[in-house]
């Protein structure tokens, strides 16, 4: 199987490295097309396949195509590969807030798999929602399962709004993990600690909290009663929460982020 990456940036390397590192492709099977001299003399070092500036007919050689450019670039992309797409070749695009009607009437191509990743597939704890075109077959799908499995967990979905959806939270989620994160180190030193005590104590209690709730079946809610004992601290903080009125303006936030996805995608 040839598989042609689209863009150098850090998810195209991200599926670069886990496709190698998972052997589902082999270095001399693996293109990449990076239209910037100076990423692609970067790309070249790291010998992760063979790297390209332009736009030529070894893209027809590719079983599968990864779009891994910006969405603002995907028009001007098109215009330059669509010549060299065969409409029976395989693409898999996360560009965000690109639907599957686009892609197909930009590339030429019916089958065309969408999908969202998140920033975590970089070290293989990725998340990743996906859908496909009705061309797409059983088995084409499986092998882009296979692919999308090397960064992480995977969704798979019927309906491409939730592409949307998934946008929103999981593609988003991290920057508001890392907000919070941040509030909490900022709070530490305001309480008196030093920025690497501050860091230590908030990195450490948000993983070892995942990793609690991995290791048990219980809730959120069940783990906050375990936590919250009657009149202590944490319940005056969740009370904090509750008069503030923090889960509404949190859902808020995460509407807002659907809205413009949902926006981008029209």
């Amino acid at each position: 199987m040839k598989i042609l990456i689209i863009g150098g940036g850090n998810m195209g390397l991200t599926y670069a490295k886990s496709l190698l590192n998972a052997h589902i492709v082999t270095e001399d099977n693996l293109m990449i097309l990076e239209k910037s001299e100076e990423k692609a003399e970067k790309i070249k070092k790291l010998e992760v396949g063979t790297v390209f500036g332009e736009p030529g007919s070894y893209i027809k050689e590719a079983d599968l195509i990864i779009l891994a450019v910006k969405p603002q670039d995907s028009d001007i992309l098109f215009n330059k590969v669509k010549g060299y797409i065969d409409h029976q070749q395989v693409i898999l695009s996360i560009m965000a807030g690109t639907p599957i009607k686009k892609i197909t009437a930009a590339s030429g191509s019916k089958k065309i798999i969408r999908a969202m990743p998140n920033l975590p597939a970089q070290v293989g704890s990725g998340m990743t929602v996906y859908t496909s075109s009705e061309d797409v077959t059983r088995i084409e799908l499986v092998m882009v399962q296979n692919i999308l499995n090397s960064t992480g967990k995977t969704i798979y979905v019927d309906n491409e709004k939730l592409i949307d959806a998934s946008t929103a939270i999981s593609g988003s989620g991290p920057a508001y993990v890392f907000f919070y994160i941040k509030s909490l180190i900022d709070t530490a030193q305001d309480l008196g600690f030093n920025r690497s005590e501050a860091e230590l104590l908030s990195y450490n209690t948000f993983k070892g909290t995942i990793d609690l709730f991995n290791k048990h079946n219980f809730s959120c809610e069940e783990w906050i009663s375990k936590v919250a004992s009657r009149g202590g601290t944490t319940e005056a903080a969740l009370n904090s929460y509750n008069q503030n009125d923090i889960q509404n303006k949190l859902s808020q936030a995460y509407t807002a982020a659907f809205n413009r996805a949902r926006e981008l995608s029209e």
